[in-house]
């Protein structure tokens, strides 16, 4: 397993969990926390502190893009997709997400 540092692990986690949130329409950044929030039952929280810059990084990669547009209550905001790009890449970290999920069942003997 390649060492990486606490940050690189929830980083990509982010990325995952945003990459897969606008995969099937495009949404704003309060929008796409919500979701994230929503979905997991509440136990996964994004932080304005984490998702803005994340959502920048991922627009910067090539793995989203965005344009303004009106939120439900006619306010101004930057409305994220997911790219071909970015589709091609949550394939791959889902695939990886799933078999490292798949050994960690195996050796907690839960497979």
């Amino acid at each position: 397993m390649a060492a990486t540092s606490k940050n690189d692990g929830l980083q990509g986690a982010l990325s995952l969990l945003i990459l897969k949130t606008v995969a099937h329409r495009a949404l704003h950044g309060y929008a796409i926390a919500s979701q994230i929030q929503r979905i997991s039952d509440d136990l996964l929280r994004v932080e304005e502190g984490s998702l803005y810059p994340a959502l920048h990084r991922l627009e910067q990669e090539g793995l989203i893009q965005s344009e303004w547009g009106l939120t439900e209550t006619n306010r101004k905001a930057r409305f994220y997709q997911i790219t071909s790009a970015g589709q091609k890449r949550l394939d791959q970290e889902l695939d990886s997400y799933r078999r490292i999920q798949r050994g960690i069942s195996l050796v907690l003997g839960e497979a």
